[in-house]
């Protein structure tokens, strides 16, 4: 079976955008960045992106790229295959994803239909709470949900590529659009002070929590760890730089990011809407609430959540490939009926989330977070110490010069420095969701020890095989 490519480096720069471009971008970002002092998160977060989302990204690409295989098949093919319970990892980071996302996915269909008749600008807490969970909740998500299988089932470059090359482009004009008209707004003054001026003695005082939800965050939006860049990367050339694709990827996708807060944050003082209000609700009760209060309000309502809806699909779109292309590659399923087990999974799966509150806080507050650290540590030790030189042979192809220059810088961050560093917020988040607080020289210590000793394992059975 031939395998299938991306047409144009566009189309695969456009569709790896728009798998990291979704509701982390506009749904996780904001509230996240108004619960953890504005700017000081905005900070944060943007190091981390560069120091260490975009050289993770790169590395998930490269075993992507270097097999030319899903998940599971690419760590089999290139460790051997006691190495496809790593890809494994990665499936099932994919499915604790998308079985909460494809609820989000529902709740904004459902507003964008709802903002045309303005159904919701009376009672934003009370619509909310009657549409959140329940059997119609699990009807918005399987409606989501179809959309999603539709583009998966035409395939890479009829499917993905086609459809990304419209969505993301349009994104980036409505949402430039509406931070143009935001800034008009009265009292949106507040927004970007909030948003860009940092408070110093706010990021000295909280330094350690803010830098772990702006780690787990830039994992989230980037679409690291769950094997979407992985399998992306697996459909193209040896002629694209890697280094460069990477670093444009993250860069558009931050930018998108960025340019959402402008929108939001001005938008949420202007009408006198505390930042963060209502945590992850926000952006359904705080802001879609004060719809009502503007200038052609339905018109907004429909643009803004339209908005939204094209992003969320974007992501969900990649993270489904993962699972197809796992069917497709390792049990020689047609992309057919593989697009259609998948969907059938997530029918079930997201369904169960959308009825039951506790599973969707379980999938999307603490698994989520866990899963994707956890799959990246092991992505980049992999390629550190199990692929070694291999990984840097990858790097380098089809690079330019300053590509070839980064080449070691970048294989020792993989191999130790990053590594140690999502060992750390793992081990930090993992504390803290067993209530058992872990500080941070704990972690840290904790870090080098389950770090180093798996480097040393590693070391010794790659030498011992070679």
């Amino acid at each position: 079976m031939t395998r299938a490519t991306w047409r144009t480096r566009l189309g695969f720069v456009l569709a790896a955008v728009g798998s990291a471009v979704g509701l982390g971008n506009i749904w996780r970002f904001p509230w996240l960045t108004a619960t953890n002092g504005g700017a000081a998160f905005l900070l944060l977060y943007l190091l981390v992106i560069v120091l260490v989302g975009v050289p993770g990204l790169v590395g998930e690409m490269v075993i992507g790229r270097r097999s030319r295989r899903n998940p599971v098949g690419a760590f089999a093919e290139l460790g051997g295959p006691r190495w496809r319970v790593l890809g494994g990892v990665a499936l099932v980071a994919s499915v604790v994803v998308l079985s909460f996302y494809s609820v989000v996915g529902g709740w904004i269909l459902r507003y964008t239909l709802a903002s045309a008749t303005g159904a919701y600008f009376a009672a934003p807490e009370q619509y909310f709470a009657a549409i959140d969970y329940g059997v119609g909740a699990a009807g918005f998500h399987a409606l989501f949900l179809l959309a999603t299988v539709a583009v998966v089932y035409a395939g890479v470059d009829r499917g993905i590529e086609l459809a990304t090359t419209v969505m993301v482009p349009g994104i980036v004009l409505l949402f430039g659009g509406l931070a143009v008209w935001v800034a008009t707004l009265p009292g949106s003054g507040g927004g970007y002070e909030f948003f860009l001026s940092l408070d110093v003695a706010y990021l000295r005082d909280n330094f350690f929590s803010v830098l772990v939800a702006a780690a787990g965050q830039a994992l989230f939006t980037l679409s690291v760890g769950a094997g979407a860049m992985l399998t992306y990367a697996s459909y193209l050339g040896e002629d694209r730089s890697l280094a460069a694709d990477g670093t444009i990827i993250a860069a558009l996708n931050t930018g998108i990011g960025v340019l959402a807060g402008l929108v939001i944050f001005p938008l949420l003082f202007s009408l006198g809407v505390s930042p963060g209000e209502g945590g992850p609700g926000a952006l359904f009760v705080g802001l879609a609430g004060a719809f009502g209060t503007l200038p052609y309000s339905r018109v907004v309502g429909v643009v803004f959540f339209g908005v939204v809806l094209l992003a969320a699909l974007s992501s969900a779109i990649s993270i489904m490939e993962v699972l197809v292309a796992y069917l497709v590659d390792e049990h020689a399923l047609s992309r057919p009926r593989a697009t259609a087990g998948v969907g059938g999974l997530f029918l079930v799966t997201g369904t169960a989330a959308a009825l039951s509150p506790s599973l969707f806080g379980l999938l999307a507050d603490t698994l989520a977070n866990l899963v994707l650290t956890a799959g990246l540590l092991g992505f980049l030790l992999f390629d550190g110490w199990v692929l070694r030189r291999a990984a840097l042979d990858e790097y380098e192809t089809g690079a330019g010069r300053l590509a070839r220059l980064t080449g070691r810088p970048w294989y020792y961050a993989v191999a130790v420095v990053i590594p140690l560093f999502l060992a750390f917020t793992f081990l930090t988040g993992l504390g803290a969701v067993a209530g058992v607080p872990v500080s941070a020289p704990a972690a840290l210590a904790l870090a080098v020890v389950g770090v180093g000793g798996a480097i040393v394992l590693l070391r010794s059975d790659t030498d011992s095989t070679a």
